[in-house]
Parts: C-alpha cells; structure tokens; sequence
C-alpha cells in the first residue's frame, strides 16, 4: 500500500468524519429545541419514547447525541431512568439510519450537495437558511469523503498482500475485536459502518464476517457515553450504563444466533438486498438492532435495576458548601439542552430567593436573630448561583446551540441579575431587623400587618413569575400584571398613610423610616417579578399579554 493511498484514506475519512460532525451540529441548532421538546414531552411512555428516540436520531445523525440529551434530561429529572431506557433503545435503530444513506452512495451528487451548501452557508442573511446550508454542506462533505475513501480502497483490491490480510479476517471473536476498536478510536460506530460498507463494496472483506465487525461496533459505540459519564452524576452513569448493557447482552445473543445459522442468514441477507454487499452490511446492521430492541425490550426493567446494582448507592449532598444541580461540573453537558439546564437551575434559584424573601420579612417582624443569619447565608448562595450561572451563559453563548435557545440567552442574563436583586433586597430586610434589634425599634401592631398583605402580594407575584418563566407558560400572566399594579397602588397608600402617622407622632422616626424603606423595596421585588415573568417570552405574546390586561381593566370599569 503506497503513501499515496494512505492519505487518501485518511483525508477521506477526515472528510466523512468532519461532514457527519457538521451535518449533525446544523441540524441540532435547526431542529433541536423542536426535537428537544417532543422528546421531553411523549418519553412518558416507553414505546412511544423509543419511536421517538429513532426519529430523533433519525434527524440528528447522531445516537451520543440523543444519548446525553437524555443523560441530560435524567439530571434535570425530566425524566427518570426507566422513562430514559425506552430513548436509549430507539437511539440504537435510529443510529442505522446513516449506513442506509451510505448504502446508497450518493458519491456522483455529492459536489451538488457542496456548492448548494456553500451557496445558502455564505451568501443568505438569514439565520435558518445558513444552519440548514450547513447540513446539506456536511451531507455533501460526508459523501465527497465517501468517494475519496472509495477510490483508495480500490486501489487496495491490486495489492495482495492486503486482500490476504482482510480475507483472513475469519475469526468472530477477532473480527468483534477490530470492530470494537476502531469504533473506540474513532468515536463514531456510523463511522466504522461506513467503512465496513465500502470495504464490502469493494470487495475487500467477505460478507459473513462483516456482522460480527458490526457487533464490535455495537459496543464500542458505549465508549464515548461511558467515557462521558466518569466523574458525573451516579444516575449519569446509570444512563450510560443502560447503553452498555443492552449492546452488550443484544450482541452476546445475536452472535450466538449467528454461530449457530450464518451461512442461510447471509444468504437470505444478500438476497433481499439484490446481491448488493453494501446494501446488505447496512440491512444487516438495522436488523441486528431491530432484533435486540425486540429481543430485550420486555426486560428493560431488570436492566435497569441491574444499572443500580453495579452503580450502587445516592448522590452525597454537602452541606456546608454551595453547589449547582443542573449545570455544575457533574452534570452531563449537551448544547441542545444547555438553555433548559440554565432555565431549571434559574428556576431553583427563584425559589431560594422566595424562601429567603419570606424568612427576611418574618425577621423584620418577628426579630429572630437565627432567622436573621440565615437570611445572610442564603443571600451568600444566591450571589453563588448568580455568578456560576452568568459564566455558564457567557460559556454557551460561544457555542453552537440551537437558534431558537439563543434567542433567549439575553433574557436569561437579566433572570438571573433580576433574581439576584430580590436576594439583595431580603437582605436589606434583614439589615433592618438588625437595626430594630440594636435600637429597641418598635412596630404598632397595624404597621406590621399592613407589612405582612403587601409581602403576601409580592409572594404570589414572585411565584406566578417563577412558574410561567420555568414553563413559558402564559397562564398565569394576567395575575401578574394585575397584582403588580395592586403592589404599586398599595405602595403609593402606605406611604400616604405612613406619613400621616408620622405627623401625628404614632410613630418613631426610626420606625417610620424601615417602613418606608421596606415598603419601598417590596414594590421593586414586584418589579423585578414582572421582568422575570416577561424575560423569555417572544414579543408578540408580550403584547398579546399586556392587551388582554387592559381588556380585563376596561372590561372591570364598565
């Protein structure tokens, strides 16, 4: 084999490789907040969440992909292992998708593919037009690869020595060994497919011994996601675990089942794929994967449980240090489900800003120092979250992640500044409680209820907030206007009525300044609940939501 030929080879495979990554990454950032969406949503069930783990691999052209959305999903608790085992299932026949393209061999189109690619890639303006460029750009980048592997593979049918090698390639265990390997080392079981496709083509490999290659290329395919899950969450690794186990106890099966009939098996192979040694190493390769799925869907459930054996135990919580529990370093990262990571973790932060927002309020009437420095320490947490949170979104902002999730990327910076001003301001809160503690500053009975309603309204504003950010649900957006506005009239009459008092002398000059100053605060929490409410919605339901309050108003007047 001449140096010549050698680079071919490995310049066509860089092509395959690079085109495959570039039609994957284009078609994650067009489809993939849609895809991510219908996958969280029909996973409920296992066999719908196995038809629905085909079609989005299908789409992808990537079954590690879908697995670490699903790894993912099982971290923010969308999804439980057992719902995930139905995805991981349907990623395995999806993933064939790509030999059957390859069995095609689209070589003769592919510069067609390329220069529409390009065309679309550099001179539209359009964001949606350039991502799908880039995936009719990789699709023909992939085949161009394709066919400059082709051509040195055919070179190799004229050195003996090479043909005496890959025909002594007769061993099962041997061949399941090379195929493990080379998938290991390329990352990518499409890949080794491919090759294997191409060889068979050209007649280099025989038929029989292309399954076995398969099934090396089966588990080695598990590599990449166990690789992946060291070091991260235990049910992380019970995610990559289920993968394993379902390629390893498939292959085990279906090479006992090959021992046993190879040779009618070949053969009815090659006959419904027309004698076509390609197309039959891709038929071969979808069946093989059809018929574990048939085989072990039943027992998924034991698999499973059997994940929990060999990755025993829980998470450790610490307790005395922060920690982040969407987006930290033990958590699987994927760009197609960064932006909803960022949201759930946001979303748990609004939370511990609400706790800590009613454990401030409750210091300053009740003066309970321990209430007081836990206030302090929460407030620690929340400027923790602020922080790591912000540098995750500066991280993924230079990624490639799906248009639509960054689009809201600016609204999530202003998620979290406004969260982490209603921290400051439970601290605030806190600091005046210290201030009556140290100054025998006394509330009137009045004061502290009239304190206590408008917290209760700043609360429910704060949480209906919190839930239509989380959902992008507009459920709850007509409350949220209204009572923002309830909280700015009720601000404007207890401050009236504060300056009464303090005329009449009912009140200290102390008291009376806490109270206007928390009064004050609580009305800009409710501002910064409607920012949080309006943050990542698109601007025509803003318009749509703020019409129909002041249809409620004059439909109230009337």
């Amino acid at each position: 084999m001449s140096v010549t030929t050698i680079f071919l080879l490995l310049g066509g495979l860089g092509l395959f490789l690079f085109g495959m990554q570039m039609m994957s990454d284009g078609l994650e950032q067009v489809a993939g907040a849609r895809m991510r969406s219908i996958l969280e949503f029909f996973t409920k069930n296992r066999l719908i969440g196995m038809l629905v783990g085909i079609l989005f691999t299908a789409v992808v052209q990537s079954s590690s992909a879908t697995t670490v959305m699903v790894v993912s999903f099982v971290n923010s608790g969308l999804m439980n292992l057992f719902q995930s085992a139905g995805v991981i299932l349907g990623a395995n026949i999806g993933t064939t998708i790509t030999g059957q393209l390859i069995a095609f061999n689209l070589s003769d189109v592919a510069p067609l593919f390329v220069i529409i690619g390009v065309v679309m890639f550099m001179f539209s303006k359009k964001q949606n037009v350039k991502k799908i460029g880039s995936v009719i750009l990789g699709f023909g980048i992939l085949f161009m690869g394709l066919s400059t592997m082709s051509s040195a593979m055919s070179s190799l049918k004229d050195s003996p020595n090479m043909i005496h090698m890959l025909k002594s390639l007769k061993s099962p265990y041997m061949a399941v060994l090379v195929g493990f390997a080379i998938t290991a080392i390329l990352q990518s079981s499409s890949a080794t497919v491919g090759i294997v496709i191409l060889m068979a083509t050209q007649g280099l490999l025989n038929f029989p011994v292309c399954f076995f290659l398969i099934l090396g290329c089966n588990i080695g395919s598990c590599v990449s996601a166990l690789l992946a899950s060291i070091g991260g969450k235990k049910d992380a690794k019970r995610a990559a675990w289920i993968h394993f186990l379902f390629n390893i106890i498939g292959s085990v099966i279906i090479f006992v089942v090959l021992r046993i009939g190879l040779g009618p098996i070949s053969e009815v192979l090659m006959g419904i794929s027309g004698n076509k040694p390609g197309r039959a190493v891709a038929n071969a390769h979808t069946l093989i994967k059809i018929c574990e799925v048939i085989l072990l869907f039943p027992f998924m459930d034991w698999v499973v449980k059997l994940t929990y054996l060999i990755i025993p135990g829980e998470d450790a919580t610490p307790e005395d240090e922060y920690e982040l529990k969407y987006i930290g370093n033990q958590s699987r990262f994927s760009p197609t489900t960064a932006v909803i990571d960022v949201i759930h973790e946001l979303e748990r932060m609004g939370q511990i800003a609400i706790a800590n927002l009613k454990r401030s309020m409750d210091a300053l009437c009740t003066l309970d120092e321990n209430e007081i420095k836990k206030v302090y320490e929460e407030e620690g947490y929340i400027d923790y979250l602020n922080k790591e949170i912000t540098n995750y979104l500066v991280k993924i902002n230079g990624l490639e992640i799906p248009m639509s999730d960054s689009m809201l990327l600016g609204g999530l910076f202003h998620v979290a500044n406004d969260i982490e001003r209603i921290g400051d301001h439970a601290e605030n809160f806190a600091d005046s409680a210290k201030f009556r503690i140290e100054n025998n500053v006394e509330f009137s009975e009045k004061g502290r209820k009239q304190l206590q309603e408008m917290t209760d309204m700043v609360i429910k504003t704060l949480e209906y907030s919190i839930d239509i950010f989380s959902n992008r649900s507009q459920t709850h957006m007509a409350e949220v206007i209204a009572l923002e506005n309830e909280v700015d009239e009720r601000e404007k009459k207890l401050q009236k009525s504060h300056v009464k008092r303090l005329a009449k002398g009912k009140c200290s000059p102390e008291a009376g300044m806490i109270f206007s100053d928390t009064v004050s605060g609580l009305e800009r929490v409710a501002d910064h609940a409607t920012n949080i409410a309006f943050a990542i919605m698109e601007p025509q339901d803003v318009n749509s939501a703020e019409d129909d309050d002041v249809d409620d108003i004059e439909s109230a007047e009337k």
